[in-house]
């Protein structure tokens, strides 16, 4: 049986020395050698989209890998793709690191300097297990295979202030709920978020509380988590803006961890101010949305931020999408053009500007109650439809619950172009 092994390591040197000797592996089929954390999880992730087959079966993970630490990468690795085994390559092979290694999902380690016997050893232990692992999903069938046992998460982040980030956030929740998901809407914007507000909501738990903890058990997650009588399950951001600075971007992936292990669909609201919180859960995510408006401020600065995402190696360009807030037909910046600024997805939907249909919710605090023949909500709930968090009667079509909940006027809208009334 052929051994498919892709090696995740940052340093030119210490990559050729891996491939070489990984070459030398009976029945190995090395693919090229990855970077750094970013590019190994959307290598997986493009592989996985096809199908379960062409996932590696072995990846191994060198211990200066960045910018993710080897450890939570290996973990993020584990939850997302449970049918391939990690091999951690490290120079410390204490029983501190081993446990820790295992703790994270590493199915071995292989110490420093490589040798030839004890890489061959590690590798074919792990192959074996992922051969058992996709046979035991592969009877469990294929949504089973792919999805593995985390939900699907979708950061919403704004280009600048004031372009419905935190709107877009709570109808994707609220659609992705209407259709029969259990859904975790995350309020990441740490000194400024609002959603307590657009949903009525008072609570004293916040994902500030979730930050000193090693182990979020479901005991411990269920006591900071507030369910919305939409059936929402809310975390947060703390109602003092300093706490936020708590919450550290190891706390951010071991949260929003947790979350996808409880939930089919986790939305992050993460405002418009880039924090190490923020960048952990855009890396992390399966879908990343840039929310902006069509107007020359908002767009350059969405520009920046797909930039500035492409520097730290958070989400490539091609990886993220933008979604044009309040259009008009008669702008001159268009979604097409926003693509060309951007370089990035465009969101098959535009939300019209409609802000009347907003005002009386929004100022109640009441977002939820917003009419089913709302063009916006139209356009949002639609947008869900498109981003995968709805479930569908058939290929394309949208449940009871969503039509229910205004889907058919959504789609309706997209047939009209995505104009307003």
């Amino acid at each position: 049986m052929t051994t498919r092994i892709l090696p995740a390591v940052g340093d030119p040197d210490a990559a050729r020395a891996v491939t070489t000797l990984i070459g030398q592996l009976p029945d190995a089929e090395p693919a090229g050698p990855v970077a750094d954390s970013t590019q190994l999880l959307d290598t997986l992730a493009r592989l996985a989209a096809h199908s379960l087959d062409e996932l590696p079966e072995v990846v191994l993970v060198h211990e200066r890998i960045g910018p993710v630490p080897a450890l939570e990468l290996i973990r993020e690795v584990a939850l997302r793709f449970p049918a391939v085994g990690v091999v951690l390559i490290t120079a410390d092979a204490s029983p501190v690191l081993f446990s820790a290694a295992m703790d994270s999902g590493a199915r071995g380690l292989v110490t420093l300097p490589l040798g030839y016997e004890e890489l061959a050893s590690r590798v074919q232990a792990a192959a074996q297990w992922s051969t058992g692992v996709r046979r035991h999903l592969g009877a469990a069938g294929p949504d089973a295979a792919l999805t593995g046992p985390g939900g699907r998460v979708v950061t919403v982040s704004g280009a600048k202030g004031g372009v419905g980030t935190t709107v877009t956030a709570v109808h994707l929740a609220l659609a992705a709920r209407a259709s029969g998901h259990t859904v975790a809407l995350v309020d990441l914007d740490l000194q400024g978020g609002d959603i307590a507000s657009y949903l009525d909501v008072q609570f004293r738990r916040s994902v500030a509380d979730l930050a000193a903890i090693n182990d979020i058990s479901p005991r411990v997650l269920q006591d900071a988590v507030y369910v919305h009588e939409t059936g929402l399950s809310l975390l947060l951001a703390p109602g003092e803006g300093e706490r936020g600075e708590d919450v550290t971007d190891r706390a951010a992936r071991q949260i929003v961890h947790a979350l996808r292990t409880r939930h089919e669909v986790v939305v992050v609201d993460c405002g418009t101010h880039l924090d190490s919180a923020g960048a952990a859960a855009v890396e992390t995510a399966d879908v990343a949305l840039l929310v902006t408006t069509p107007d020359v401020v908002a767009v350059r600065a969405a520009k920046r931020v797909v930039r500035m995402w492409d520097r730290l190696q958070i989400r490539k360009p091609e990886d993220s999408t933008v979604l044009v807030n309040r259009h008009q037909r008669a702008t001159e910046i268009q979604p097409p053009l926003v693509q060309k600024i951007t370089g990035t997805r465009m969101a098959g939907v535009a939300v019209p500007a409609a802000y009347k249909e907003l005002a009386a919710v929004v100022d109640a605090g009441r977002l939820h109650d917003l009419d089913a023949r709302s063009s916006v909500k139209q356009a949002l709930w639609a947008l869900a439809g498109e981003l995968g968090l709805v479930k569908a009667a058939g290929v394309g079509g949208p449940s009871k619950e969503l039509v229910r909940g205004g889907d058919r006027g959504a789609l309706g809208l997209r047939r009209r172009g995505g104009g307003g009334r």
